[in-house]
């Protein structure tokens, strides 16, 4: 018999060969897409581990959803899921959105989360945070106001300790984007009076932040972990899986954080 640790590994690898599959079978979303093979190549090792956390969710809401894959992804699961995003994604994206996802628009940095208390089980949230100009403290208490007792709120975002921005660091160079194009010569998106910037990074995380964060927001119980790359390789991207693997024998090497809070 395995034990719950091996089970869980098992899950991860079924969730992981199913994700695979239904990308082959384009039932993910169309085939011949470089940005969603991209996107799926680079997200599949968070998209296994909400998989395995969220099990037991039936409503899922996905704050700032993006391109929908992760959705997509949950409901040939059998997830009830409802998206959230400034941008009408909808109609940019209608293979992945075009299967019962409810959307709405909404700018979680500044407005509150259209639902009324408890009315999700999960609420995940994706390399969402780093885009914020302003405190994320509101946003994350947005999110858990709308989950119900026993609830489970996901947030990932990047490690800004990861081996990318150390040896950027150690080259002279900046972790985030290109100073003049984003910085010095940016143009804020102006909404309710107040400036965002939210096609860069404003700020990264240490795992103490996120865990502050979370505690700030009202969460008395969560887990706060250096995400595992497991990611699904091809042809020559295999063989940069070694290096991958080999930086994740440091934790705090990994590129990204991961949370899970209860409510």
């Amino acid at each position: 018999m395995l034990n719950s640790t091996s089970c869980q590994q098992r899950n991860r690898i079924d969730i992981l060969r199913l994700a695979v599959r239904l990308r082959d079978e384009d039932r993910l979303f169309r085939g011949g897409n470089p940005e969603m093979e991209d996107l799926f190549r680079g997200s599949i090792d968070r998209f296994c581990e909400i998989a395995v956390q969220l099990s037991s969710a039936k409503r899922v809401l996905d704050v700032g959803a993006g391109q929908g894959l992760l959705l997509s992804f949950l409901t040939e699961l059998g997830h009830e899921c409802h998206a959230l995003d400034v941008k009408d994604q909808p109609s940019m994206y209608p293979d992945t959105y075009g299967k019962g996802i409810t959307f709405q628009l909404c700018n979680v940095e500044a407005d509150a989360i259209p639902y009324p208390e408890e009315s999700f089980d999960a609420v995940v949230c994706c390399q969402v945070l780093e885009h914020f100009s302003h405190s994320h403290l509101p946003a994350v208490r947005e999110m858990r106001r709308v989950l119900r007792p026993g609830g489970v709120l996901e947030i990932d975002v990047p490690n800004v300790a990861s081996f990318r921005n150390r040896v950027r660091l150690l080259r002279g160079k900046h972790i985030t984007y290109d100073y003049a194009a984003h910085y010095l010569h940016a143009t804020p998106i102006l909404y309710k009076g107040m400036s965002y910037y939210p096609l860069r990074h404003n700020r990264e995380f240490t795992k103490g932040e996120l865990e502050l964060l979370l505690h700030a927001s009202g969460f008395q119980r969560y887990e706060v972990s250096f995400l595992k790359s497991r990611r699904y390789r091809e042809g020559i991207e295999r063989i940069r899986s070694v290096g991958t693997a080999m930086k994740d024998i440091i934790p705090s090497f990994r590129k990204s954080l991961i949370a899970f809070a209860y409510k």
